[in-house]
């Protein structure tokens, strides 16, 4: 059995990943025209799309990684936030973009917006590709949102289920 025969509904097509970036890229320009940027891609998942803003941006900007985990190889959020890889950059002072692949609960987004702004940043902000409003345990505003989804566990662009489907150019629903 292939791997795509686990796959079900596109969630996002490719296309549409690609124009929104370039919305995204062109609202996070024209909001940090003039400042120098951080951006801190969340390990492994945001790499894609950090990779797309990061080159569709017209402004200077710098990036540094973290890499957290609350899911393991699970399909649901164990709740439990560790930090694997932490900044090698300090932020005090800086403008900050958080580049996140998704917000399920948003309890590790809770957990990593605390830490980061216990560290003096100038103005601390995320960027999120994907949002689950209705799997929201904790109440965030996220500044840059590129498409909201239905509660369903998603892999492709960067996203997957025990290091599997990060390569697919769209997103779409893992069946169980």
């Amino acid at each position: 059995m292939s791997a795509e025969q686990h796959l079900g509904e596109t969630v996002v097509a490719a296309e549409d990943l690609q124009r929104r970036v370039l919305e995204l890229a062109d609202a996070v320009s024209a909001d940090y025209e003039g400042r120098d940027l951080l951006l801190i891609g969340v390990l492994k998942g945001a790499v894609f799309f950090l990779a797309d803003l990061m080159r569709a941006l017209r402004i200077h900007c710098e990036v540094d990684f973290m890499a957290i985990s609350s899911y393991g190889s699970s399909t649901k959020s164990s709740g439990v936030v560790r930090i694997l890889k932490d900044l090698d950059a300090a932020i005090d002072g800086r403008h900050v973009l958080i580049v996140e692949d998704i917000i399920d609960s948003g309890l590790t987004l809770q957990y990593l917006l605390r830490n980061l702004a216990g560290r003096g940043p100038a103005s601390l902000e995320v960027c999120a590709l994907l949002r689950k409003p209705s799997s929201a345990q904790v109440q965030l505003a996220p500044r840059y949102v590129g498409f909201e989804i239905p509660d369903r566990f998603v892999v492709g662009y960067g996203l997957d289920h025990a290091e599997r489907y990060r390569a697919l150019p769209y997103v779409a629903v893992l069946e169980e």
